[in-house]
């Protein structure tokens, strides 16, 4: 199966897609889906050919003619989509792209809108899993009441898709406001600091309520940003169990990240991601390959689920370097293709 896949930047932000590609290589084709000829991705040799897409901004009927021409060109069998940014669009018209010959493996809508930031606390109360405090904000008066009714600092401002600060005061927490506002619109939730290991579980679920695979990590390090930079595998049955929950109650399809923090008996959610974090290569290292999982879910595979790995194994990310032509850049700019 030749399957396209996007999310290629590699850098101290590193996105899914290059872990993807290690994870899935060996059995399919790849074709790159950049929105950036700066991103690392296309210019590692991984891919068959890498296309410049058009941003999620311009709507469906941009994407569908891209996707048109480049299966027309390459033959393209499946999209694993790793960014925040598409997600929305593919979900959304997931029936259509299917319809091209594409296959995907997504969540449903209603289950994409049930795990926003600001709808979270639904969930976690049917799951019986402890959310932060959490308030919705779209003005700076709003935010300022917030502190006036004794919420104390530092607190969290967070986008309701992405992007998250701590605020230890109300200066930066207005900083934040308008950090976020201005790139991810309303509404801006502040939410309640709360103490602990800081937790997260990749998974994969069938669509039919079934968790078919998951590792946890715990992080060590971070990036000034808050991306992992070395972690832990850890077993912690609650996780587990809650992650089994949530895609029982959902039907979740599809890959996912949960993010907890854990704190003596209690597990308190922070967010699900709808996608791989940039840590999955490392359950395939493991022995857990969710990536390929997704592949044989879109293949119409039935799986035996896999939630058993070692413990005490370390993940460390690092950096590289490349040399590259830079006329395949130009050529990448200039014929959106490469």
């Amino acid at each position: 199966m030749k399957v396209a896949v996007s999310g290629l930047n590699n850098t101290d932000n590193p996105a899914p897609g290059i872990p993807v590609i290690k994870s899935i290589s060996s059995k399919h084709e790849i074709i790159g889906f950049s929105y950036d000829p700066n991103e690392p991705g296309n210019y590692m040799n991984m891919s068959e050919k890498t296309y410049l897409m058009p941003y999620p901004s311009l709507g469906f009927e941009e994407l569908k003619s891209r996707l048109l021409e480049i299966k027309k060109k390459s033959g393209v069998d499946a999209i694993i989509p790793n960014l925040d940014a598409e997600l929305p669009l593919y979900i959304k018209y997931q029936d259509e792209i299917e319809a091209l010959g594409i296959k995907l493996c997504l969540p449903s809508a209603e289950n994409f809108e049930l795990r926003n930031k600001n709808r979270l606390d639904v969930l976690c109360e049917d799951l019986g899993i402890i959310y932060p405090k959490t308030h919705e904000v779209s003005s700076i008066s709003d935010l300022q009441k917030i502190v006036d009714d004794g919420n104390k600092f530092p607190m969290m401002i967070k986008g309701n898709y992405y992007k998250a600060y701590k605020a230890h005061n109300i200066e930066s927490a207005i900083e934040y406001f308008y950090k976020i506002s201005n790139e991810w619109g309303f509404p801006v939730l502040v939410q309640e600091v709360v103490s602990g290991d800081e937790i997260n579980l990749v998974g994969v679920g069938d669509g039919e309520g079934i968790l078919v695979g998951g590792v946890s990590i715990k992080k060590l390090t971070t990036t000034e940003i808050g991306k992992i930079w070395t972690g832990v595998t850890i077993h912690n049955e609650k996780l587990m169990s809650i992650a089994q929950e949530f895609v029982a109650l959902t039907k979740w399809k599809g890959p996912f990240e949960l993010e907890v923090m854990a704190n003596l008996n209690s597990v308190y959610m922070i967010e699900i991601n709808p996608r791989f974090p940039a840590w999955v290569y490392f359950a395939t290292e493991i022995g857990v390959n969710l990536p390929l999982m997704v592949t044989d879910i879109m293949e119409g595979k039935k799986l035996s689920p896999l939630l058993t790995y070692p413990q005490n194994k370390m993940y460390v990310r690092y950096t590289g370097e490349l040399v590259t032509d830079f006329n395949d850049f130009i050529k990448l700019l200039s014929t959106k293709e490469l």
